[in-house]
């Protein structure tokens, strides 16, 4: 009997896995491979796939089965994988990132002649083209695609490790893990990444049996960063080392025991959230590299390359802004209300890109998603589809008063000011109260371009272009 390839993309788990099941279900032998596809990911996100192939690696060794490995574009790899073994079909689960989907129709047109070709959407809870408005155009605003999305009915239950899977036993080109090169070399910089995480299927499983702390005061203590009260499920969820199903009923049955219903319907709210940041990179493949309200294409962005090396550092006298930022660097996360302070901070008083705060996350985060970063990023630069207005300015020193009440979390990663005062720590690299009123003129001059006839500002416009 010719086997069949089983294409491991971003579900590196072997529970509720659509592509995995249904390859079993087959009766075929399977062979399990993975292709480091070339798409530019961050260092952070390397090392985080190192470890989670490794984890995927030593369940499948479990089960008798080896996990291929090559590198190059899956359209060339896959089918010289099918040339070498013979193999009569293949099996993924679909991914929505542009690149992603241009390279699965590239394979599809490879592969069409020789194998059957059998795909799932497997990362979401909702097919992106499924909800749509009652003009059969994508949601533009994420509280009615939320209510349309969960219309729609409970996702399926999650289903188990198959019973019975048949893997290929001969063996094949394979390169070995370290031979991936994603790990960093020297200076070697993921010490702390390894003191926070632990990568894999188990180690996702581990964060669910941890929800039910979690569940029961998530709606009142999930904007605390002094407090560890959010489920740090996004990279799992990201690398897909657990299906949104299993996430989605976890916290359905916790809701049912527990009646904790204003934290659960505040988690699965998230849930959605990320959800509809992948529905809006598939209507909309631009999101990473263009704003989608198209007069802030004219915005007169400033360029301080010391103002951005600041805000990388921590470094920019802004204590919650730069707690954030050290957090994000030690440990490859930052709390969700500080990413949203971070962000603020960058766009609107330093005037920086938001590109740029988003490249720096996209490299830095374990959880970097694109379609998630984008998305998040437009939101508070103003200029995406359900956008916080561009006016929404936070002040930095109150949103720090507010959510760090006690000045824990701050301590905790600024630690010269709990030692020494502010002996050690810089001067603010902007003054606030200027910052807002530079942010709101360049703003009011965007608006008022929309109808000038005069030449508008390119997005590399530096400040100075600003009136006085």
């Amino acid at each position: 009997m010719r086997p069949v390839i089983l294409w491991f993309r971003r579900n590196l788990r072997l529970a509720d896995n659509a592509a995995l099941i249904a390859a079993a279900e087959s009766g075929q032998r399977i062979i399990a491979v993975y292709v480091l596809d070339q798409q530019d990911i961050g260092g952070a996100s390397r090392w985080w796939l190192h470890h989670s192939l490794a984890s995927l690696d030593h369940d499948l060794t479990k089960l008798g089965a080896d996990l291929v490995l090559r590198s190059g574009k899956p359209e060339q790899v896959l089918p010289d994988l099918a040339r070498e073994s013979g193999a009569t079909s293949i099996y993924y689960a679909c991914r929505y990132e542009p690149e992603s989907r241009r390279q699965e129709q590239a394979m599809r047109a490879a592969l069409r002649d020789r194998l059957s070709i059998h795909e799932f959407g497997d990362s979401l809870l909702q097919d992106p083209t499924r909800v749509l408005t009652a003009k059969e155009s994508p949601y533009r605003v994420f509280t009615p695609y939320w209510k349309a999305a969960s219309a729609t009915g409970e996702p399926p239950e999650p289903r188990p490790v198959p019973a019975s899977i048949s893997f290929d036993q001969r063996a094949l080109p394979s390169l070995q893990l370290d031979e991936l090169n994603l790990l960093p070399s020297t200076p070697d910089w993921a010490g702390g990444l390894r003191d926070t995480w632990t990568p894999g299927e188990l180690g996702a499983l581990q964060r669910i049996d941890e929800l039910e702390s979690i569940v029961q005061h998530y709606d009142a203590r999930r904007d605390r960063p002094d407090m560890d009260a959010t489920s740090r499920l996004s990279p799992h969820l990201h690398f897909g080392e657990i299906s949104v199903r299993q996430v989605w009923h976890s916290v359905r049955k916790l809701d049912i025991r527990l009646r904790a219903t204003a934290g659960t319907e505040a988690l699965l709210r998230q849930l959605y959230w990320r959800e509809f940041s992948s529905y809006l990179l598939f209507h909309f493949p631009t999101l990473p590299d263009k704003p989608l309200r198209s007069e802030f294409e004219l915005f007169p962005w400033s360029e301080s390359a010391s103002h951005l090396r600041a805000w990388q550092q921590g470094m920019t006298g802004y204590p919650i802004v730069d707690a954030g930022m050290r957090q994000l660097w030690a440990t490859g996360w930052m709390h969700n209300r500080v990413r949203m302070i971070a962000a603020s901070f960058l766009v609107k008083d330093l005037l920086i890109p938001w590109r740029e705060g988003a490249a720096w996350f996209l490299d830095t985060l374990v959880d970097a998603d694109l379609a998630s970063n984008s998305a998040s990023w437009q939101w508070v630069a103003g200029c995406g589809t359900d956008a916080a207005p561009f006016f929404r300015i936070f002040n930095p020193a109150l949103q720090g008063q507010k959510f760090d009440p006690h000045g824990d979390y701050v301590r905790r990663w600024v630690p010269e000011l709990a030692e020494s005062g502010d002996a050690d720590y810089p001067a603010p690299v902007v003054d606030h109260a200027m910052a807002r009123r530079r942010a709101l003129e360049a703003y009011q001059l965007i608006r008022g371009m929309r109808t000038s006839k005069h030449a508008p500002f390119s997005s590399g416009s530096s400040s100075s272009s600003l009136p006085p």
